[in-house]
């Protein structure tokens, strides 16, 4: 293998694949990324048997096609570290030569051959999407999915596909975000599939224009989806999603639509004084309009007021502060907050397509 590749591309290539890549594993072959040559583009592959990634450069000039394996977060900073415009890369057997205008790195690599094979997708798509549209439903719900918690299949996030829309919900069991997303194309009946977190977190990061379509491939224990310069694969978490339809509140009596950066801004300010003991903002909407308030015994109190156009009856709810603010973030321009009792779960929403259910805190 031979070639000269754009540093800044490479990089980019790179920085992704070592989010794929395990630093601790006893299978050492799986911190590495398998680095292939061909004529008219560069194949960075990283694997840690759930989650596989292809990342094809174009910018490269390829005198030698051929492939080698190397760990990939040295390689990665090597790249990094480097001011060049361009890198040279050579193999030579199982070691890999970097070269730039004045260095000389000399990598020693594993037998590629003993990588383990990368699913890819086979077939047509069952549905395209633009990534705009994809990044910005999964940035709405992968923050309420649960984090290592005993029941895996809410690990994950739901997604349901119906005619020309896809469904995300994600819930951690004391939240609830759902998104929905609108597809360029779609074949075949109904789907559903627990896509898991680091597979979402990986779309996240790559850089993508917003309207560059990505197709998907969805298998009865398998996601694929592959744009112009990037394939990912992963399994799907097994078990069964709660049934979400039951946590959405079927009627409210009390409405308040405020602008997101002041509602955001309010909570904020109002947790300076949330201990991790009281883990709780009080919310209070009448005639005043809204109140945030929060209270330490040793640190003091705080209340915030917040523009609003309320209505309703009277009403003071507690909720965590944090869960508050990860559905705010991602909030557009106004925010519409919904409530019934005090002891009944809130619903933040955003245009027609994002709902946020959050459950109360009790104050007292």
């Amino acid at each position: 293998m031979k070639c000269v590749v754009d540093r800044q591309s490479l990089y980019e290539a790179l920085a992704a694949t070592a989010s794929v890549t395990l630093t601790r594993t006893p299978k050492p072959i799986l911190q590495c990324v398998r680095v292939t040559a061909e004529k008219d583009c560069l194949i960075l592959t990283a694997y840690d048997q759930e989650v596989g990634l292809r990342y094809r450069v174009k910018q490269v000039d390829t005198t030698k096609p051929g492939e080698t394996l190397v760990q990939g977060d040295r390689f990665l900073a090597i790249v990094r570290e480097s001011s060049d415009e361009t890198m040279a890369l050579e193999s030579n057997g199982d070691q890999l030569n970097v070269r730039g205008v004045d260095s000389h790195f000399q990598m020693v690599g594993q037998n590629v051959r003993e990588f383990p094979p990368v699913p890819d997708m086979e077939g047509e798509p069952d549905f395209v999407v633009k990534s705009g549209v994809l990044v910005d439903a999964i940035g709405k719900t992968l923050f309420a999915a649960a984090r290592e918690n005993t029941r895996y299949a809410i690990n994950g996030v739901l997604w349901e596909k119906k005619g020309k829309k896809l469904l995300m919900v994600a819930t951690d069991g004391r939240r609830l975000a759902m998104c929905d997303a609108s597809l360029e194309k779609s074949v075949g009946d109904e789907a559903s599939a627990i896509v898991p977190t680091k597979a979402l977190s990986l779309i996240m990061k790559l850089h993508m224009d917003a309207d560059e379509t990505i197709e998907v491939k969805l298998r009865p224990n398998q996601i694929v989806l592959r744009t112009a310069s990037v394939t990912i694969s992963s399994v799907l978490v097994e078990g069964h999603f709660p049934k979400y339809q039951d946590v959405l509140p079927r009627e409210h009596d009390k409405t308040a639509v405020l602008k997101t950066e002041e509602f955001l801004s309010g909570v904020k300010r109002a947790a300076l004084l949330a201990t991790p003991e009281s883990k709780g903002v009080k919310i209070m909407l009448g005639k005043e309009g809204m109140i945030l308030s929060s209270r330490a015994a040793e640190q003091g109190e705080a209340t915030i007021k917040v523009p609003v156009d309320y209505k309703g009856s009277d009403i003071s709810i507690g909720f965590n502060p944090e869960f508050l603010v990860d559905a705010l973030k991602v909030c557009g321009d106004s925010t519409t907050f919904e409530l019934k009792e005090p002891a009944k779960p809130g619903v933040i929403k955003n245009g027609s397509g994002f709902q946020y259910v959050v459950m109360p805190v009790n104050l007292s």
